[in-house]
C-alpha cells in the first residue's frame, strides 16, 4: 500500500483522497482548515456534462469543441477530450454519493447555459452547487477515514516540498498553533491548494488561496504554465471584504446586462452580439463591461420572484445583505473581478509535474482551460483531475525509502525561530497590499508593455528587500515568510504577460491587439537563481 500526501482539502483534494483510498492506497489529507472552509463551497453556478436524453442537439463532441474554442485553441485536445468524456460518469458518481441536483419538470437534471456554450449543459444544485458537492464528498471521505484509508490532518500550512535528486518525497508544514515545523513523508505528493487570489487582494475567491505553494514550488524547480491567463468574472458586487460573485446562472436563466444612456437602457451585449450576447465568453463580456461608458447593471427582475428564489436564492440573499437591494424589483450594479486562474503548476494529462512523484490538481494546476475557461468547467476539472491523479499514482511503482532531510529541517527550524523571536514593528500586510496594488494596476484587464515593465521593476525592488526585513510575528509568522514566494509568483505572472505579445482569451494587450499564430501554444516559465525563462509548447506533447 502506497502512502499519498494530498495538500489541500477542497473538491479536487477530497476527490483525489477518496479515489486513492478506493484504489487500495492510503491518503493523508492535509489542510489549514476543514473542507467546509475551502473555496470550493463558493462555487455557485454548476458543473458541465452532456447527459443521455437531455438535449438531442448537444453532444460530448460539441462540449469538447466549445471547451477548445473558449480556450483559444491552446488547450490540448487529448486532455480536453478526457475531461469531457468523463463528465457524464462524474455526474452519476456525484448523485450516487448524495449530491441532489435541481430537477426539471421531466424529472431529469435541470440545465442552464454558461458563457461560451451554445447548448444548456450545466447541471446545478440551486445556487449552491459547490456546497452540495463538498458536503457529499466530506461524507464519502469519512467512510474511508473510518476504515483507516484516509487520515485528516488539520492546522498545517504547506512550507516546503522535500525534494531530493528531482524526486518529491514529502513536504514540510508549519503548525501555527504550536509554531513548529512538521515533516510528512510519502510515496507521492499531490498539490491541491487552489488559485492565487491573495496576490490580487479583493477577488471573488478565498484569500486562503494565496499562491504560496505554487510560488515556493516554482523556486524549488517546478515549471509553471499559462500564468498570463487570468479570468475576470463579468458580474460581481463590491463588499468591504471581497468581491462577491453574481453567478453566471443569473444570465444563463435570462438575465440581461445594460447601462443607462440618460433614461434609456442600452443592452450593449445584445446590440453587439445578438440574442445570446449576455452569454458570450467571460473575457469578452468583461472587456465590454470595462469599456462601457457608465455603470453596468444586471436585470433579472422579469424572471419573477418565484424563479429567482428557487434558482438564484444566493443572488437574492447576497444583494439583500450587502447592497440592501431586492433583485426581484431592482437591477444589480456589477463590475468584473479576478475570478479564476487558468495558469498554475504545469502538468501533463496524468497530472504529473516536471518533478517526479509531484502532482497537481484543481485550480493550482494548469490544464484543460487554455487561454480562457469555459463557464461550468471548473468543478468538472477539479473532480476529473483528482480522479486522474489518483489513477496515475496507483499505476506507478512505489518509491524507495526517503533520504535523510534532518539537517535541512533543522536549518528551516532555525530560520523560523529567528522570525518568532523578532519584534519588528514592520507589518507584512503592508507588503501584501503593495503586491495586490501592483498586480491590479500594472496587470489588470487591459495590459500594456509599459505598465507590465513598471510592475516587474516594482516587484524586483520588493524582492530585493523582503528577506532582509523582520516582520511583526505577533499576528502570524506565515505572513512574513510567505512573502518571497508570493512576490516571485507575481513577478512570474508579469513576465509571462510581457512575453506574450498578442491578445488571446483572458490576456488582452492594448499594444498587441491581434491574435498571433506565433503564440498559439502554452507558455512555460522556469526559475533559476533569479532568472525567469519563458518558452512555448503544445499541451499534448508526450
Amino acid at each position: 500500500m502506497k502512502q499519498i500526501l494530498i495538500i489541500g482539502s477542497g473538491i479536487s483534494g477530497l476527490t483525489c483522497a477518496i479515489e486513492t483510498a478506493r484504489r487500495g492506497n492510503h491518503a493523508i489529507l492535509v489542510s489549514p482548515f476543514s473542507s467546509e472552509r475551502s473555496q470550493s463551497v463558493m462555487a455557485a453556478g454548476g458543473i458541465n456534462a452532456v447527459l443521455p436524453g437531455c438535449d438531442s442537439q448537444d453532444s460530448v463532441e460539441l462540449h469538447i469543441r466549445e471547451t477548445l474554442k473558449s480556450g483559444l485553441m491552446i488547450a490540448g485536445e487529448k486532455t480536453v477530450t478526457a475531461l469531457c468524456e468523463d463528465a457524464p460518469h462524474i455526474i452519476s458518481w456525484l448523485e450516487s454519493i448524495g449530491v441532489v441536483f435541481t430537477r426539471g419538470e421531466d424529472g431529469k437534471p435541470a440545465r442552464r447555459a454558461f458563457g461560451g456554450q451554445s447548448r444548456k449543459r450545466t447541471v446545478y444544485a440551486g445556487a449552491s452547487t459547490g456546497k452540495q458537492i463538498v458536503t457529499a464528498l466530506v461524507q464519502e471521505a469519512r467512510k474511508w477515514e473510518c476504515s483507516g484509508r484516509i487520515l485528516r490532518r488539520y492546522g498545517l500550512m504547506f512550507h516546503f516540498a522535500l525534494i531530493s535528486d528531482g524526486v518529491c518525497c514529502g513536504a514540510l508544514f508549519y503548525d501555527e498553533i504550536h509554531r513548529s515545523l512538521i515533516p510528512l513523508y510519502a510515496d507521492d505528493v499531490v498539490i491541491a491548494t487552489g488559485g492565487q487570489n491573495r496576490l490580487f487582494g479583493k477577488t471573488t475567491g478565498s484569500t486562503l488561496c494565496d499562491g504560496y505553494a505554487a510560488g515556493m514550488l516554482f523556486l524549488q524547480g517546478a515549471k509553471l504554465k499559462n500564468l498570463e491567463f487570468i479570468q475576470y468574472h463579468p458580474t460581481t458586487i463590491e463588499t468591504p471584504q471581497k468581491r462577491m460573485l453574481i453567478t453566471e446562472g443569473a444570465r444563463g436563466d435570462g438575465g440581461r446586462l445594460y447601462y443607462l444612456d440618460g433614461d434609456r437602457r442600452v443592452y450593449f451585449m445584445e446590440d453587439k452580439y445578438g440574442e445570446k450576447g449576455n452569454l458570450m465568453p467571460r473575457d469578452i463580456v468583461s472587456k465590454c463591461i470595462y469599456d462601457a461608458p457608465s455603470q453596468v447593471y444586471l436585470d433579472i427582475t422579469f424572471l419573477g420572484e418565484e424563479k429567482i428564489r428557487k434558482n438564484l436564492r444566493e443572488v437574492y440573499d447576497l444583494c439583500l445583505e450587502y447592497l440592501g437591494l431586492d433583485v426581484t424589483r431592482q437591477s444589480i450594479p456589477v463590475a468584473p473581478s479576478v475570478h479564476f486562474f487558468m495558469g498554475g503548476l504545469a502538468v501533463d494529462i496524468r497530472h504529473r509535474t516536471n518533478i517526479r512523484k509531484l502532482y497537481a490538481i484543481g485550480e493550482c494546476a494548469s490544464i484543460y482551460h487554455g487561454a480562457n475557461r469555459l463557464g461550468g468547467n471548473s468543478l468538472l476539472a477539479a473532480i476529473h483531475g483528482g480522479r486522474a491523479a489518483a489513477a496515475s499514482i496507483a499505476e506507478e511503482d512505489a518509491s524507495g525509502s526517503a533520504p535523510d532531510f534532518s539537517s535541512y529541517i533543522r536549518e528551516q527550524e532555525a530560520l523560523l525561530l529567528h522570525r518568532l523571536e523578532s519584534r519588528s514593528p514592520f507589518s507584512a500586510v503592508y507588503m501584501q497590499n503593495s503586491l495586490a496594488q501592483i498586480m491590479n494596476e500594472d496587470l489588470g484587464i487591459l495590459r500594456t508593455g509599459t505598465k507590465l515593465k513598471a510592475g516587474m521593476e516594482s516587484l524586483d525592488y520588493y524582492l530585493s528587500v523582503c528577506d532582509r526585513i523582520l516582520y511583526d510575528s505577533d499576528v502570524s509568522p506565515y505572513q512574513g515568510y510567505s512573502l518571497h514566494a508570493m512576490l516571485t509568483l507575481g513577478r512570474a505572472i508579469l513576465t509571462c504577460a510581457q512575453a506574450r505579445r498578442e491578445t488571446r482569451g483572458a490576456h488582452i494587450r492594448d499594444d498587441f491587439p491581434q491574435r498571433s499564430d506565433a503564440f498559439e501554444a502554452c507558455s512555460l516559465i522556469s526559475y533559476d537563481n533569479g532568472n525567469y525563462r519563458v518558452t512555448y509548447e503544445r499541451e499534448d506533447k508526450d
